[in-house]
């Protein structure tokens, strides 16, 4: 089982600003809000971080149906946000994660299992990608932002 996140950075700049009072209380612990104030790019870590938690919300809706996403209990492994792989606990439930970090997006990959996750692959699509036809794919996960479509399934 897969799940996926992407966030368009030019979007998230426009439609989100995570520096206004309590935006930050909603969603990350205060470990997790200790990290973003004092990254040296905190901008890139509200994102990575928020797009950590939904990439493991997405397995972890499908395992259990359970449709409430409370973002403070989704809990990354902060030992390793600064690396492009690490893990995120919701609950009882552990998930193994990748991120990718470029000038214009941030997107993450959840899997059950580290082996999964190493089998998994992801194209991104920009531009038209609200109009693609993605559905003859069959990608075991779907996420879309903005300007950006990711598509992840296994190799």
């Amino acid at each position: 089982m897969l799940g996926n996140d992407i966030v368009d950075l030019e979007l998230a700049n426009i439609q989100s600003n995570w520096r206004r009072k309590g935006y930050l209380d909603k969603i990350f612990n205060q470990t997790e809000q200790q990290q973003i104030l004092s990254a040296a790019e905190p901008d890139e870590c509200v994102w990575k971080l928020w797009s950590l938690k939904e990439a493991a919300y997405k397995i972890y809706n499908k395992q259990t149906g359970i449709r409430t996403f409370e973002p403070r209990l989704i809990l990354c492994d902060l030992a390793k946000v600064a690396s492009a792989s690490g893990r995120v606990r919701i609950k009882n439930e552990v998930y193994f994660t990748k991120t990718i970090v470029t000038s214009n997006y941030v997107h993450s990959t959840a899997a059950l299992n580290e082996q999964d996750l190493q089998r998994s692959k992801t194209d991104i699509y920009r531009g038209n990608a609200k109009n693609f036809d993605y559905h003859t794919l069959n990608p075991k996960s779907i996420s879309h932002h903005g300007d950006y479509l990711a598509l992840v399934d296994f190799c």
